[in-house]
């Protein structure tokens, strides 16, 4: 089975955006935050998705990627 791999650290690098600031724009605490570019989530709500997306004007697919096993 696979599994999903989280590059929201490398989207927010090639955007030049740091924690604290996507945390402010986002309305997500820095700790969740920190957790979800860590991948230390099993989960992330779609309206969180949506708030990352605009902020960073990605798609989601520039976060989650599907690594086969």
């Amino acid at each position: 089975m696979g599994q999903i791999i989280l590059r929201l650290d490398r989207v927010m690098a090639d955007r030049k955006i740091s924690l604290n600031d996507l945390s402010e724009k986002v309305g997500v605490s820095n700790v969740n935050l920190s957790k979800i570019k860590n991948g230390k989530i099993s989960a992330i709500r779609f309206s969180t998705l949506e708030a990352i997306c605009d902020a960073l004007d990605c798609q989601p697919g520039d976060i989650l990627e599907y690594q086969k096993a």
